[in-house]
Order: C-alpha cells, then sequence, then structure tokens
C-alpha cells in the first residue's frame, strides 16, 4: 500500500504546475541578500541552480512558469499583508501572487540566457498596458454628452487597428506604436503572422497593449506615430506609416516614412538606407467609414 500511495504522489506531482519567482539582475539580487533566509551569495550561481531546476522539472514533465521577481514590490507585499520578509514562505506566497497577476513567461527548455529577455519584455508590456489603461480611466466622462473618454477612444482604436490589417499587404506584420507625453514616450508592438490560410495571429496581450497604447494618443491628441513593416519570403520588406492628428491617422508619404527611417533622431544625420526594404505610402483605411470618435 505504501508503494502504491508513493507512485500515486509521483504522478500527482507531474499535474502540479509551478511558478518561480526569478531575481534576472545583480541590482535585485544584492537586494535580496539582506534577508538572513535568502542563502545564495553569487547571482551567476543562482541563474546556473535556477536553470538546473527547471531542466529537472521538465524532465519530469513538469509544467513551470518564471515571474519576475522584484524586491521593492516584494518588501511592499510583506508590508501590506502582515507578513515576514526574511521568511521563505513569504516569498513563496509572493510568487504566487505574481502568478495569478504578474507578468510570467512558460519555460519550454529554452535558455536561461533567451528567457529572461523575454521575461523582462513581458513586464514592461504589462506595465506600460496598465499604466495607459489608467490614464485612459482617469480622463472620466465627456462633460457635453457623458460618454466615457476612455472607452470611446479605446474603441476608435480598435477599429483602426482592424482596417490596418484588413488593408495591409500579405504578410507577416510588425507594428509599432509610439505616443510622446509626460513623464515618457509609450511605445507598444504588436506582431501579427499570418497562418496558412492567410488570417493574422495576433497575440491577445500584445494586442491590449497596443490598442490601449494607441487609444491614449488619440484620447489626449498627443503627438505620436504608428508604422508597419510587412515582410514575405523572397522579397523586399515594405515599410508603411501614420501620425497621430487629432482622433485619427494621417498616412505617411513614401518618402516621408523614407525620412523617418533614415534620419537619426537624436543628431538629425542622415543613416544609410536599409538594403531590401521599401519605403512606401500605407494603404487606405478607409477611414471615412468608420465612426468618427468623439469630438466634443
Amino acid at each position: 500500500m505504501a508503494h502504491t500511495d508513493q507512485t500515486g504522489r509521483r504522478v500527482l506531482r507531474r499535474e502540479i504546475a509551478g511558478t518561480i519567482g526569478l531575481l534576472t539582475d545583480e541590482h535585485d539580487f544584492r537586494a535580496m541578500r539582506r534577508y538572513r533566509s535568502f542563502t545564495f551569495d553569487d547571482h551567476a550561481a543562482y541563474l546556473h541552480q535556477v536553470e538546473a531546476l527547471l531542466r529537472s522539472r521538465a524532465s519530469q514533465g513538469t509544467h513551470t512558469s518564471v515571474a519576475l521577481f522584484d524586491p521593492e514590490e516584494y518588501a511592499d507585499f510583506c508590508s501590506a499583508t502582515g507578513l515576514d520578509p526574511d521568511a521563505a514562505a513569504s516569498r513563496t506566497r509572493f510568487t504566487a501572487e505574481l502568478a495569478a497577476s504578474g507578468p510570467t513567461v512558460p519555460y519550454e527548455g529554452q535558455p536561461l540566457a533567451d528567457l529572461l529577455p523575454d521575461l523582462v519584455d513581458e513586464a514592461v508590456r504589462q506595465a506600460t498596458r496598465e499604466y495607459a489603461s489608467t490614464l485612459l480611466a482617469r480622463l472620466g466622462n465627456c462633460a457635453t454628452c457623458g460618454e466615457d473618454l476612455g472607452r470611446a477612444a479605446f474603441t476608435r482604436a480598435t477599429r483602426l487597428l482592424v482596417r490596418i490589417l484588413e488593408t495591409a499587404p500579405p504578410g507577416n506584420r510588425h507594428l509599432v506604436c509610439s505616443v510622446s507625453g509626460s513623464p515618457e514616450t509609450l511605445v507598444a508592438v504588436l506582431y501579427a503572422d499570418e497562418d496558412i490560410d492567410g488570417t493574422p495571429h495576433i497575440d491577445e496581450a500584445e494586442t491590449l497593449e497596443f490598442t490601449s497604447v494607441l487609444a491614449l494618443g488619440l484620447a489626449t491628441h498627443s503627438p505620436g506615430g504608428l508604422v508597419m513593416r510587412i515582410s514575405t519570403p523572397g522579397g523586399p520588406d515594405r515599410i508603411h506609416g501614420w501620425r497621430l492628428r487629432g482622433y485619427g491617422l494621417e498616412p505617411l508619404t513614401a518618402g516621408e516614412v523614407f525620412d523617418a527611417y533614415c534620419t537619426d533622431a537624436d543628431s538629425g544625420d542622415l543613416i544609410s538606407p536599409e538594403s531590401n526594404v521599401d519605403y512606401c505610402a500605407p494603404p487606405d483605411l478607409g477611414d471615412d467609414h468608420l465612426p468618427p470618435g468623439h469630438h466634443h
């Protein structure tokens, strides 16, 4: 009976998903060393041990996600919940919270050196999405008609994005939206790779972030732009662009797209154009067929 129980527990372990809170850089690692219960003393050795653990769990058929462990957020969490920050159980509780609401990346056998940039990128995407959403929510309602300004802008941005993807030439699309503001410029990236049937495949989280940033630019009439790069096998890449203007997107001419890509943003010096790249005017979005958006 004991042997059967042990076998059953081994089987159940493979059914349990886990999350590891990872200290990605030396600065965060040093911040955690102030806790006596955190016994690692070398960041490189720590990362090596984490990678070995991930490989071990994967070899046993156990799914593991990796979360970004932020020491400052951890200290705030312990203060708010009354937990002792110098306890492994508290770190476990915090990691469980990260698994539920924070940025995570699944471990799929990739080297840790490849996983770390993906994890940091995911954290930046989530922070950008939450920041843009917060600013949209603060816009409140229109004093004239009572419409939710942030929601109206998000709806407008969604329809614009759909039209961009619908009218784009075939190929894998890489879109970047940037909105200038205070205290910093927000940048969102969206990949829309074509499936076999030509349907664009897009990540839901990326789409939400991209749409939120675009909506914020529209709602606040902030300076900004949107560029789309289309890649097809065997052919040149095509680059299209729009500037944010009022409550919509104004197409850039081929010359304006060329100037934007071939001018250093800081110095104003010319940059050699990329080889095998065509700088093109964007397709007509048919914006006159879209709802005009909020103009009060």
